[in-house]
């Protein structure tokens, strides 16, 4: 059976602990939080209720997977005899290049030193290692147990046969991973998403439209499509001269500032940090949380079964 660890048990990283556990691997699952750690396998048997309701699992495979997790208290636990070590951690150049120098020395030799950063480089979080090319980029897509997508990065460094084994390693656990060749800000994702979100939130800020009918249009109109074509497929079946010709004029008239929205820095420094705090663009209650979390990973595997179906 083959052994995979990750750091850091919470939103991603238990998710991500799931994805592997599923798929018939012994993952080990480490958090220095003790309280996190501990209520992973709690968050984890939610996780499996609505695919297993949706007959995406089965009872045995539901069964199981918990049995394939081990919660460790030590980063001497979750290493041995690892192909792969995922970090979770937050956001901070810093802290990462502390795991991963504690990771270079500890981990076997052969192990895959793996980042899910969503926008971090890759080169960067290596820059300090002896052994560089063993790192690279496994940019799971949240929520990780729902959502097929993992961006493969590679670093300025990273072995191409590194990179080829994270590809093959996603595939064999049911994702659909992305090659992405250059170590760009953003990666493949984000880029895209980003450039959406400044323009939805330039909209806000200038008063064109409300964040809820900013977010019909998308969930209603053009984002109905995302899921069955990507933008370029888009743009082929509905013309590339007819594309040509809306960007030569509406390019321009798009927001390219380089300064997040003024909009959305109030509401930080107000504190209104969206879901976690009950406030952001809507107000979000206890309950209208968890149901509207509930229904989304619903439909979305529904969704991603619809699609799959097709393929």
């Amino acid at each position: 059976m083959p052994r995979a660890g990750i750091i850091g048990a919470g939103t991603m990283g238990h998710g991500i602990a799931q994805c592997f556990a599923l798929a018939g691997w012994k993952t080990g699952l480490f958090d220095l939080d003790k309280k996190t750690l501990g209520s992973a396998a709690e968050r984890i048997r939610r996780n499996l209720e609505t695919p297993l309701e949706l007959g995406l699992i089965s009872a045995q495979e539901a069964e199981a997977c918990p049995k394939n997790i081990e919660l460790c208290s030590s980063l001497e636990e979750l290493l041995p005899g690892a192909e792969i070590i995922i970090e979770t951690a937050s956001e901070d150049l810093e802290l990462k290049r502390c795991i991963f120098a504690e990771l270079e020395n500890k981990a076997d030799q052969k192990t895959i030193l793996a980042t899910n950063t969503s926008a971090l480089s890759i080169g960067l979080i290596a820059q300090n290692l002896d052994r560089p090319g063993r790192v690279v980029g496994a940019h799971f897509w949240n929520p990780p147990h729902v959502l097929p997508c993992v961006e493969v990065i590679r670093g300025d460094r990273t072995d191409e046969a590194v990179f080829e084994k994270t590809y093959e390693i996603m595939e064999s656990i049911g994702k659909k991973p992305i090659r992405v060749k250059k170590d760009v800000p953003g990666f493949l994702g984000n880029r895209m998403q980003h450039a959406l979100q400044r323009e939805a939130m330039s909209l806000v800020d200038q008063g064109v439209a409300d964040p809820g009918d900013v977010d019909r249009v998308v969930r209603y109109g053009f984002g109905l499509r995302l899921a069955l074509m990507g933008p370029l497929e888009r743009a082929d079946l509905g013309g590339l001269d007819v594309t040509l010709s809306v960007q030569s004029y509406l390019l321009e008239h798009l927001y390219n500032g380089t300064e997040p929205s003024a909009g959305l820095r109030e509401l930080v420094e107000a504190g209104s940090l969206g879901a976690k705090t009950g406030r952001g663009f809507y107000d979000w209650p206890e309950e209208k949380l968890r149901r509207r979390t509930k229904a989304r990973d619903r439909l979305l595997l529904e969704l991603i079964r619809m699609v799959r179906e097709q393929e």
